[in-house]
């Protein structure tokens, strides 16, 4: 994510004082709570009002805490905030993409805390942290369990820990029980059908660890490079990886299901055992390949039940 001001420096400061922002940044009295988070502990007080998040993870989390931003990003694939978000989150003001901020924008929210992604870049956050406290989690990005951190971490910065709790609780409940259902003998894959071809997910991300999670053997490690959240684009020829007992087929927007309905009608795609079993399930992008947290979770799960038998 990179922020973008076309003024900096002096500018900067001019904007803050001009909007008093500078109260912003007085010492947190004796009631804040200190967090530690990837650039050193940070001073929350009491429960904030005025939100602006910059990742659809602290977005989900602030809504199942029972905030509603003052701002968001728009999620990928959109101008706007995730589809299974919108009616929560109706009239937040946009202030980016996952790739691009607008500081300006943020500044003109007034905000009392900012929550940001984990691979934030210390440059933008030395820059955000001028304009309120900046929550950045110390998380392994990609990695399995990942979103239970972020979730518990922005419901701490929050000062609302015991909705969220609550709600991580009962998706996980909620898996255990579609894990009886599939018992472990069933394989799936996930991918994002672009333009250039289908992406397989990489099995520890959020989706893949909700699928794993609700008993399938998620597929697709020998096919994404490590560190990474998903293959290169696969050809026709090689959608072969795909071809397990399940396959969730997910678009970002209309020119993704466009290219996804021609593919399936095309002859590499017809011989996979998954499509003659009509076990090919299209998913909505922006909620199984973008989003995160206990709402997005929950979703999910229920797109997982709806194709079960």
């Amino acid at each position: 994510m990179r922020v973008t001001s076309p003024r900096q420096g002096k500018a900067l400061s001019t904007l803050l004082a001009s909007l008093g922002l500078g109260l912003l940044l007085a010492a947190s009295p004796a009631s804040a709570r200190t967090l530690d988070t990837a650039y050193g502990e940070v001073s929350v007080e009491g429960q904030p009002e005025r939100v602006v998040t910059l990742f659809e993870g602290a977005l989900d989390t602030a809504l199942t805490a029972g905030v509603t931003p003052l701002a968001a990003i728009a999620t990928r694939g959109g101008d706007d905030v995730a589809r299974y978000l919108k009616a929560r989150a109706e009239g937040i003001a946009i202030v980016g993409t996952a790739r691009e901020t607008n500081l300006e924008a943020v500044i003109a929210q007034r905000p009392d805390i900012i929550l940001a992604p984990a691979r934030l870049p210390e440059a933008q956050y030395r820059l955000l942290s001028k304009l309120a406290p900046t929550l950045v989690p110390d998380v392994t990005p990609f990695s399995e369990g990942a979103w239970k951190q972020e979730a518990r971490f922005f419901a701490k910065a929050l000062g609302r820990e015991a909705p969220v709790e609550a709600a991580i609780e009962a998706v996980e409940a909620r898996a255990a029980t579609l894990r009886e259902q599939t018992a472990g003998q069933q394989t799936a894959s996930l991918a994002r059908w672009m333009p250039q071809g289908a992406l397989v997910m990489s099995p520890t991300l959020f989706a893949p660890g909700l699928l794993k999670a609700s008993g399938f053997t998620v597929m697709g490690a020998d096919s994404v490079p490590e560190g990474r959240p998903h293959s290169d684009p696969l050809s026709l020829e090689n959608l072969s990886r795909l071809d397990g007992d399940w396959l969730f087929m997910a678009t970002l927007d209309a020119e993704g299901e466009t290219a996804l309905e021609a593919a399936m009608d095309a002859p590499a795609f017809a011989r996979l055992e998954v499509a003659k079993r009509g076990q090919v399930v299209p998913v909505d992008g922006q909620l199984w390949t973008s989003a995160s947290g206990p709402l997005a979770a929950d979703a999910i799960l229920d797109d997982i039940e709806t194709a079960l038998p």
